[in-house]
């Protein structure tokens, strides 16, 4: 009986030993898309690595970090919030790198025809942003409104998301007849009519930071899911979604 049970022993310890290493990457709401898409290809190639995702706006990420949320990588739609927790010594030094860029653009529910560029906003009764405060999106679509000279004008008509993928529910329902979304957002929908592209010069560049958190337990795991995302096949996903891809491997 002895033997039969440390052999029972030996056997749990070896299935427990089997288990992936479950690796959770906090990302901004605007790479959900690829990042699910690109996930079945990364745990295909990594069986002993399960990697679970947190989508949010990049402030509220952030936050959570500093809070203490396990958190194993994180992406950011703007360098601010990276720029904080390196500051505050909370990712991994020398891990950090520029995985994305995107654009910013303006849409309008499918099948209108009202607005056909920034100049218009003006005439629109509501605009949806993310909220500036907390979400890099909102926080460059006050940058496109400060450039076009917008912003009085626009006071009292926005309606602010809690993130970029919300913002674009907005105007894919009606509830806002216009929205400020990063292009890979409007590439998605059919929902949507796409009106025009913001100037590069109308806003801080976009560029998606990404890092291993310092307090991850599985620092070696989540620098080989990063590697993984400057791949060629997950930058040629990326570009299909609309991104554009910046890190080289």
């Amino acid at each position: 009986m002895k033997i039969i049970a440390l052999l029972f022993c030996l056997a749990a310890s070896l299935h427990l030993q089997a288990e992936p290493v479950v690796l959770t990457v906090s990302a901004a709401a605007s790479l959900r898309v690829p990042l699910d898409a690109l996930k079945t290809e990364f745990e295909k190639a990594n069986p002993d690595v399960s990697v679970v995702y947190n989508f949010g706006s990049s402030g509220s990420l952030q936050q959570q970090i500093f809070n203490g949320a396990p958190v194993d990588v994180f992406i950011s739609a703007a360098a601010r919030q990276m720029d904080e927790l390196e500051k505050a010594g909370l990712i991994v030094p020398g891990s950090r790198f520029v995985l994305l860029g995107n654009s910013l653009v303006l849409i309008a529910p499918a099948g209108s025809q009202g607005i056909q560029g920034f100049g218009d906003l003006a005439s629109v009764r509501t605009l949806a942003i993310g909220e500036p405060k907390s979400v890099p999106a909102g926080m460059y679509a006050m940058d496109i409104l400060g450039y076009f000279g917008l912003v009085e004008a626009m006071s009292g008509r926005m309606v602010y998301a809690k993130d970029v993928r919300q913002v674009l529910v907005y105007v894919e329902s009606g509830n806002a007849e216009a929205g400020i979304v990063y292009g890979s957002d409007a590439v998605g929908s059919k929902a949507v009519r796409f009106v025009a592209v913001a100037p590069a010069d109308s806003h801080k560049k976009v560029e998606y930071p990404a890092a291993i958190v310092r307090s991850s337990a599985h620092a070696a795991e989540a620098a080989r899911y990063l590697g993984f995302l400057r791949s060629e096949s997950a930058s040629a996903l990326f570009k299909s979604a609309g991104f554009v891809t910046t890190a080289a491997p």
